[in-house]
């Protein structure tokens, strides 16, 4: 049987919601409020925003997701964090961070021989336990996760770069395109290497558009 790949269009489905959500939604608000309102004005906003999104789900009967429940905890701290701090500089720090702090689970999981970037695979290609288990298969899952290990690191110290040495207004400007840009061919590589491991196997691949 070919190995069924998700379509370009079904992830998009699942990937444009959450990131507008979660990333493009609170920024934009962020950004208006403080101009509007101030630093304390952009905050309250970011934070009504967050609890008014988990409050509209519960309303509408859909469930809470772990993820949308931890990210909720993690703007709450970042949020008071740059309250208490008075800087704006704090709020925009803090996920760089933690990106940077990703990117290291991503190097130690090929360390403890498990690299992360297969589990991510496996909960969107359903792939047979013994191609999984594959040493070529293995090797690409390898180079995957020191790829985006390295992705995360670059764009988290690009992006750390810009907000000490740029004003708020270049930051905001130039940081998304850049990311978009290296995450776009790092996801194009991914996907070659990806598709070339398989083939090296004797495996056929089709989109499936149902995903």
């Amino acid at each position: 049987m070919p190995v069924a790949l998700p379509s370009l269009k079904s992830l998009a489905r699942q990937a444009i919601p959450r990131l507008l959500e979660a990333v493009v939604i609170p920024l934009a608000l962020f950004y208006t409020a403080l101009a509007a309102f101030g630093l304390n004005g952009a905050l309250a906003t970011v934070l009504a925003w967050a609890y008014g999104s988990l409050a509209w789900r519960r309303l509408l009967g859909r469930p809470l997701s772990a993820s949308m429940i931890l990210a909720t905890i993690a703007i709450t701290i970042r949020v008071a964090l740059t309250a208490w701090s008075g800087n704006t500089i704090i709020y925009f720090l803090q996920p760089e961070l933690g990106t940077i702090c990703f990117s290291m689970v991503f190097l130690a999981s090929v360390r403890l021989h498990r690299p992360l970037v297969g589990k991510l695979i496996g909960e969107y290609v359903r792939l047979p336990q013994a191609v999984m288990a594959h040493e070529h298969i293995r090797r690409c899952f390898v180079q995957l996760t020191l790829l985006w290990a390295l992705v995360l690191l670059a764009n988290a110290t690009l992006s750390i770069w810009l907000l000490l040495s740029a004003t708020l207004g270049t930051y905001l400007l130039i940081r998304p395109i850049t990311v978009a840009l290296i995450s776009v061919l790092a996801f194009t590589c991914s996907v070659t290497l990806f598709l070339r491991a398989l083939r090296h196997l004797g495996l056929q691949t089709r989109t499936d558009h149902t995903h």
